[in-house]
């Protein structure tokens, strides 16, 4: 039995219900102490205070917003021009953290413009990533926000998103060069792009603030049948001393049907 503590990724589980008060309400019942979630701007704030203050759980992580959705757009750090929509996307994320007394801000990247090649606008992206995470950086430790980047496969997940690796990653904080914007590490997309996560663990685990994991390839629990020893790697997390959340960011093999009762944990960990 591990010692770590597990989040729910209210925008994977508990998806049979629509509203995601609902599914706060679902996550406490279902014993989780705590939640995160990609993205809560088209829910009602006030709402989602007041179920979040009447369940005690705590809000681990939300995302920055994704841009123009319609326009395949995924986030806004790394896409040149976009820099003023990037720091209103970030301001109301902060707004929505700080009401909902969240700790952590993953701040997305986006995606390669379509018709482009990484290798013809890499350096422009980067360049602008990096000055977007400096600013998001300097806003955030003064609110007492972490920021996080996290890495997104582009063989299964995404073919199209900038940030792809945990080297890739690691490199442009070291650009940043601020305490306050950390690694959010995915094992799902660290093992499909890198493979190697004994040695990759060890070797970014100090860049780390935020963990998340579903198996591979199916991405569902982390006990369902795959190529990655959860057992193993929650080991090694606690060995190293991790203190923070895992948030379980999977597709469920199975979900219950709307009038379910929560009385009791619902999704393996």
């Amino acid at each position: 039995m591990t010692s770590l503590k597990f989040c729910a990724n209210i925008s994977w589980l508990f998806t049979e219900l629509p509203e995601l008060s609902e599914r706060l309400r679902a996550a406490a019942c279902a014993g989780f102490q705590a939640v995160e979630a990609a993205w809560l701007y088209g829910s009602d704030l006030r709402e989602l205070q007041k179920v979040r203050e009447e369940t005690g759980l705590q809000v681990a992580l939300i995302n920055t917003p994704p841009g123009d959705v319609k326009n395949g757009e995924l986030g806004l750090g790394a896409v040149p021009g976009r820099e003023q929509d990037f720091r209103q996307g970030l301001a109301q994320a902060v707004q929505y953290a700080k009401a909902l007394d969240c700790k952590r801000i993953h701040v997305m990247a986006g995606r390669v413009p379509a018709g482009a090649q990484l290798s013809e606008v890499g350096v422009e992206m980067e360049t602008t990533f990096v000055q977007n995470l400096k600013h998001a950086a300097d806003i955030l430790s003064k609110e007492g926000i972490m920021g996080l980047i996290e890495p997104i496969n582009t063989r299964i997940t995404d073919p199209q998103y900038f940030l792809d690796s945990p080297h890739q990653a690691a490199a442009v904080l070291q650009k940043v060069d601020h305490p306050n914007m950390k690694l959010q590490m995915d094992i799902f997309h660290w093992q499909i792009m890198d493979g190697n996560l004994t040695q990759n663990i060890r070797r970014y685990f100090p860049l780390i603030g935020h963990i998340q994991v579903a198996q591979v390839p199916d991405r569902h629990e982390p006990d369902s049948p795959g190529e990655i020893n959860f057992p193993y790697i929650f080991k090694l997390l606690e060995e190293l001393g991790y203190q923070g959340y895992v948030g379980c960011e999977y597709k469920p093999l199975a979900c219950p049907p709307p009038s379910a009762s929560y009385s009791r944990p619902v999704h393996r960990l």
